[in-house]
């Protein structure tokens, strides 16, 4: 198997959780493990870290070091999660929002329009509608909705439309399925760009993605210590405008203390080695003082 992951951002993630080597982090994201390696370099002996993550293909990358706990769930569950676990309080929460590469790269995961494959799209292969599932069974409004929601298409109507005519004929199964079904709209100077939108409107609204980001962000304020930090690593306008919003809000009643004002983008030699990091965006919290924690 080929590089499972690299991770984005992974010297500004780092700094930004101002990790103390006792301290106890929580990556919700583990994947290919790159960010929590960098954690538990800079923990002591006492130090520990709670690894989340839906994919058991990214246990494979859990090293073998007992001051790390792997965690085969969605990060919408982390504080029952701790609570079953003991865990009352942690010093840092770290999240990178995007898809692994081994995600894309798996033909049969259905994440990639590069392969013809069966349009799968679940993170927990276990549980859920898949992509297949909702392109055949979704009315064409709820359709239109998902595309201008989460791919920002301003012909979102019409794109539902021709996939209603299409699974008509015959079901959508496979990538080949839906490239054919929207061939017509498909612009030939920006195939790649028009079709990753399309795929990453599918993986959002299968995967919840947008309701389990609520999740995470509603339950880490009460799980972060006095000082401790959020640091969230997204890739869509969506997702950013409601990282912004939730900071904001949060330091407007006193809970939270933005670490920087404005996003931290890649460097431009980063986005060179892993094309994939261009749209990132790192927003970074800290938790105040007066939190109900020892």
């Amino acid at each position: 198997m080929g590089l499972y992951h690299t991770p984005v951002l992974l010297r500004e993630s780092i700094e930004s959780l101002n990790i103390k080597s006792s301290g106890i982090y929580l990556d919700a994201t583990f994947g290919g493990g790159g960010h929590s390696l960098a954690i538990l370099e800079r923990l002591g002996k006492q130090g520990r870290l709670l690894a989340f993550d839906q994919d058991p293909d990214s246990q494979q990358n859990v090293p073998d070091d007992k001051r790390i706990s792997w965690i085969r769930s969605n990060f919408r569950f982390i504080h029952n999660v701790c609570k079953y676990r003991g865990v009352t309080g942690v010093d840092g929460i770290l999240a990178d929002l995007g898809v692994s590469w081994h995600q894309f790269d798996t033909a049969e995961r259905g994440f990639s329009f590069r392969f013809d494959a069966p349009l799968d799209m679940r993170m927990n292969r276990e549980s859920g509608k898949t992509a297949s599932e909702i392109l055949n069974g979704y009315k064409r409004e709820d359709l239109a909705a998902l595309f201008f929601k989460y791919a920002e298409l301003k012909n979102a109507n019409a794109l539902a439309v021709a996939i209603v005519e299409a699974r008509n004929r015959e079901p959508l199964e496979n990538t080949r399925d839906l490239s054919r079904a929207l061939e017509r709209f498909i612009p030939r100077n920006a195939e790649h760009k028009f079709l990753a939108k399309i795929y990453q409107a599918l993986r959002m609204e299968v995967n919840n993605e947008i309701k389990a980001l609520e999740g995470l962000l509603n339950q880490s304020i009460p799980l972060l210590k006095p000082k401790g930090r959020l640091v969230l690593i997204t890739y869509h306008s969506l997702e950013d405008r409601m990282v912004k919003h939730f900071i904001r809000d949060a330091s407007a009643n006193g809970q939270l203390r933005p670490v920087n004002k404005k996003p931290v983008l890649p460097r431009e030699e980063e986005i060179q080695q892993n094309t994939r990091a261009r749209s990132a965006k790192l927003r970074a919290a800290e938790r105040t003082e007066d939190n109900g924690h020892a």
